[in-house]
Parts: structure tokens; sequence; C-alpha cells
């Protein structure tokens, strides 16, 4: 799964196919996995293994069934497997809702158990551009571009979106800034996930209706990004938690709904903690909030926010994206 930290929006269309769109995300070590097992019977048996996970995000039911089906299906389809005996186990270590793009790498882990099972010669790039193809224009599924490259490919990356296709540039930060990074940010759950959908569909509405809030604040989110990227590789982390604080107020300008009272009242509370700056993760109105703060304010930060019902969830950066392996 991903954490971003600008430019979310940006890769939705239409926007992305008039200006142009740039994230900046980096791959954390949460993940979905998956295990696909060949079988001898007919048909497909599909079984998620992670409701227990899900009640520890108050989701009642584990992620809707069906769904899952439908991208099974779809996966199938696109990649022309027919629906031979097969078993196939999924977990995910987030519910979709929760900001880390956990639905896109869902998707991609999918395609990627098809893949190696099959021995296809699917790469990356168009593993990533089918999973967004499948989310978004087969199931009709709201959301962006970002989260399917981010899942693929993995690592600490600016992504490029142009109509001409995607551009995924890796960032190469030293370990020093990384891991100053690291200790200067907080991953905290505000105990909900978001609307999924709703959301998604107010941004796009300003789209349609050409609202000047909306594209003023895309286009100031596009500068946030190169800003974003220039500070750290110049280690200015002060400058980018300030940014980040940024990025917060134009995201924030997207949808009525992005943010509300409880996300508000986190988000002040950390401020007037000590912390430069923090965002809400994903579509907004609930899931995973992430906090900058000096690392010496960290600890403090930290308690004032679960005792105002949040849950710091531990997390670290990692390189890679897409695994697969056969086990015999």
């Amino acid at each position: 799964m991903r954490i971003s930290f600008a430019g979310g929006g940006t890769e939705i269309e239409p926007y992305l196919s008039e200006r142009g769109g740039v994230v900046l995300s980096t791959t954390i070590d949460h993940y979905v996995q998956g295990c696909l097992k060949p079988e001898d019977t007919d048909g497909m048996h599909l079984e998620s293994l992670d409701r227990e996970t899900m009640l520890g995000y108050g989701r009642r039911e584990i992620p809707p069934q069906e769904i899952r089906r439908e991208l099974v299906l779809a996966a199938m389809k696109r990649l022309a497997i027919q629906a031979s005996g097969f078993s196939l186990l999924l977990w995910s270590d987030a519910p979709p809702g929760s900001g880390l793009g956990s639905s896109s790498s869902l998707v991609v882990t999918i395609l990627g158990l098809f893949r190696q099972w099959r021995g296809l010669l699917l790469p990356n790039r168009n593993l990533a551009e089918l999973a967004y193809e499948i989310e978004r224009c087969e199931l009709s599924l709201p959301g962006g571009k970002q989260d399917q490259y981010a899942a693929a490919f993995g690592g600490f990356n600016r992504i490029e979106f142009t109509r001409e296709g995607t551009f995924v540039i890796p960032l190469h930060l030293g370990a020093a800034i990384m891991n100053e990074l690291h200790s200067n940010l907080l991953l905290c759950f505000t105990g909900r996930t978001h609307p999924e959908g709703k959301i998604m569909g107010q941004q796009m509405a300003g789209y349609c209706r050409r609202d000047r809030t909306t594209y003023e604040a895309l286009d100031a989110l596009k500068e946030i990004v190169r800003a974003m990227e220039r500070a750290l590789r110049e280690g200015r982390l002060t400058s980018f938690g300030e940014l980040l604080h940024e990025a917060w107020v134009n995201k924030r300008k997207l949808a009525p709904g992005i943010t509300n009272d409880r996300i508000e009242r986190f988000y002040h509370i950390a401020r007037r903690k000590g912390a430069l700056g923090g965002k809400i993760l994903g579509a907004g109105g609930g899931g995973h909030l992430l906090v900058f703060c000096p690392f010496e304010r960290r600890s403090r930060i930290a308690a004032a926010l679960e005792e105002a019902g949040g849950r710091i969830v531990p997390f670290h950066f990692v390189e890679h994206g897409l695994e697969t392996w056969r086990v015999v």
C-alpha cells in the first residue's frame, strides 16, 4: 500500500487529459496478499481471510465478496484466462476506505497472481494500466490512477500522468534523508473509513462544472509536488512539513466531504502540539491522517491523538512493489 504526500486528484479525468497530473508517494509495509492454488475441480473458489483485520478497523463485515469476485472475473476476462479450477485466497492489512490505496493494491495482487500462474509476459507498467482499466473503466469504481502504479512499482516516486502515458520517476533519496523523514512522520487511523465513491463523485462534479476553485487547487497541488521534491532532495525537511500543510489546505478545497469535524479536531490537536503539517490520505472523509512533526515532539503528538480517539499505526517505507513467487 502507499502514502501519497501531494498531488492526489490531479490524476483523475478530465483534469489529467486537460492539464496533466503529478503525485509524490511512497510505498509502506502494509500489504494486500494473495495465494492462488490450482485445483482439479472446475470453477473458482474465492475466500477472504481478513475478517479480523476489518473488524479492527470498525468494519462489521469483510469487504463485499461480490466486488472481489467481479474484480477476479474482470481480470480473467482481460487476460483471456479460462475458468479452469483454482482457489484464490486474499488478505488485506487495511480495508477499502482507509486511504492507503488498498482497493487498487487488491487488483494489482490479483493480476500478479494470474501473471505468475500462467507465465504471462505482462510488464508492471502494462499491469498497472490494466488494473486501472478494470477498476475505473470496466467496473466504474471511482478513483484515480496513482494507486495502481504505486502498488506495481513500489518505492519513493514522482509519478507523472499525461495523455501520452504514465511515467514513474524514482527519487533515489539518501538513507539519511529517508530515515529522518520517517522519524518525523506519524500515521494515525481516525477511527472511521471514508465513504467510498461519494467524495470522489463530489470532486469529479467540480471538474465537470469547471469549478474555478477546484482547478486552482489542483494546479496548486502540482506546484507543491515539485516544491516537495526539491525540499527532499536538498534535505530541507522542515520545508517539506510546511508544504504538507499547504497540500492539505488545497486538498480541502476539492470537495466538501474531504474533511469533517472529526478530522479537523485531530488535525487541530496535532498542530497545537507542534506538528508542522499533515493531511488525510486517500479520498478523505476518514481513514488515515498523516502528520509531520519534529522528532522531539513526536511522542507527545502521538499521545494526544490517541487520547482523542485515534490509533497510531506503525509503518516503514519499502522499496519493492508487486512481488510474486511460485511454491512447489
